[in-house]
């Protein structure tokens, strides 16, 4: 089946070669839009979002400690109900284990939120909680695999590639798909790769430490030998040796992303400082994510996170968890105290910010891990992994806010009402993004491949 978001760039390099000269590629690209991997396109139907932040909690939140309370555990603890001992986890673990944490009703629709999100908890009404979640395989690798690409091996691409794919990104001058993670976590970069879709759409890592230079946010974005007018004429030298080979040998996926690249840091050069320059902040709002009083990485990626979608980045990811994961097999409670202090203002701060600047509405805010954790308790203060049922919440970009969606068993281990899988999530994103999940397809190795495989449902139960 012919793909009808795909373009063919030969008849462009064709065209180049034969009568633009020395103009360079990137002005025909300008020039010719539809030839533009990275140009703006339109929806398949129109769409509720432009742009997506995805918060990962590295490691995998427990449910039933953030967003999902279970007043069952404290009357069954420490008992081993045959309900959940059917189930086999990745580790032994022994009784159910109650949460310390109280669960307040927050905002008007009275959502119950724990007590170690107080920040969060004031923006209740905006939050759409998925109480049930489930995956397939209770190990972080495929797990991470199946949230990011919807698939438990290292073989597709991420959503964010697929989105850059579907509709471009509304800015030329900065990547379309951008992540802020310190360090690597769990698979790398393998997390947001492009995969088999040429590598344009990959995702762009961004390691920033508290207190950079926004003038040295990309390693060797400046020449320090040249000035723009010469590079620019050698840039265009390069690029038409490139447009020659192009026409010698045909396509090349390789080749096309270097060409992309080339002119994508090229202009770069003085988009990113700008994008990336906090300078231009002020106290007040530094203040409110937290960043300017804590020095905090993650409330410091959050403002800078805001900063890219107002200006056209179609995807934001933002990791945290690396060095201290949600993985906490110990000292769960205490863990999961200091990680939510860690992005509770962060995360408030960015939802304040949208909602202030008019952007919540046209971007959607993710948040979860890869899976959650075992009611029951593992080694009599930490808790397993657990793929059978967990939580992620979404705000803005369209979705009903002060509600939960679904429910887990009366211990909040295993997902029963309302089962949602990432491909459900995913093909429901793509939906609010003005994408339809069954017809955004790319040739591959014989067959048309997509983000959702060969399932998932839009759950519209949670469309505004």
């Amino acid at each position: 089946m012919r793909n009808d978001i795909l373009f063919s760039r030969r008849d462009m390099l064709t065209r180049c070669g034969a009568g633009f000269g020395m103009i360079g590629l990137a002005n025909v690209l300008a020039a010719d839009t539809a030839s533009n991997p990275l140009a703006s396109r339109l929806p398949h139907h129109p769409a509720k979002a432009k742009h997506i932040i995805h918060l990962y909690m590295n490691g995998g939140p427990s449910q039933v400690d953030t967003f999902d309370p279970k007043p069952a555990l404290a009357r069954f603890a420490g008992q081993r109900p045959t309900s959940i001992a059917n189930y086999r986890t990745e580790n032994a673990t022994v009784g159910l284990r109650p949460s310390p944490f109280k669960f307040p009703r927050c905002g008007q629709s009275g959502l119950e939120i724990s007590e170690i999100f107080p920040n969060v908890a004031k923006f209740a009404d905006d939050l759409c909680v998925i109480r049930s979640m489930h995956t397939d395989i209770p190990n972080h690798e495929p797990s991470m695999f199946m949230m990011n690409s919807g698939h438990p091996q290292a073989l597709r691409p991420s959503y964010g590639s697929w989105l850059l794919y579907g509709l471009g990104t509304e800015n030329q001058n900065l990547p379309g798909y951008m992540v802020m993670c310190p360090g690597l976590p769990v698979n790398g970069a393998a997390n947001w790769s492009s995969r088999f879709l040429p590598g344009v759409y990959q995702g762009c890592h961004m390691n920033l430490p508290l207190g950079y230079d926004a003038r040295t946010v990309l390693p060797y974005l400046q020449n320090q030998h040249v000035g723009p007018e010469t590079q620019r004429r050698q840039l265009d030298f390069i690029q038409r040796l490139n447009t020659l080979q192009a026409e010698r040998r045909g396509n090349d996926a390789l080749l096309e992303a270097r060409v992309a690249s080339l002119e994508m840091a090229f202009r770069m050069q003085t988009a990113a400082h700008e994008a990336f320059d906090l300078n231009q902040e002020t106290q007040a709002t530094k203040q409110m994510y937290g960043y300017e009083s804590n020095r905090n990485v993650f409330a410091q990626n959050c403002l800078l996170a805001r900063r890219l979608v107002e200006r056209g980045v179609r995807a934001v990811q933002i990791y945290t968890g690396n060095s201290q994961p949600w993985d906490t097999h110990g000292n769960n409670d205490g863990q999961h105290r200091q990680l939510a202090a860690g992005v509770d203002r962060g995360i408030a701060g960015l939802l304040f910010d949208l909602k202030h600047r008019g952007l919540l509405d046209e971007t959607i805010v993710l948040w979860g891990g890869e899976f959650g954790r075992t009611p029951a308790s593992q080694g009599g203060d930490g808790r397993d992994h657990n793929h059978w049922g967990f939580c992620v919440w979404l705000a803005g970009g369209g979705f009903k806010g002060g509600m939960a969606y679904g429910a887990t068993d009366e211990f909040g281990f295993r997902a029963e009402e309302k089962r949602t899988h990432p491909h459900d999530l995913h093909a429901t994103i793509l939906h609010q993004m003005g994408l339809d999940h069954e017809r955004l397809t790319f040739r591959y190795s014989g067959r048309d491949h997509r983000l959702t495989d060969v399932e998932g449902q839009v759950i519209r139960e949670i469309i505004a």
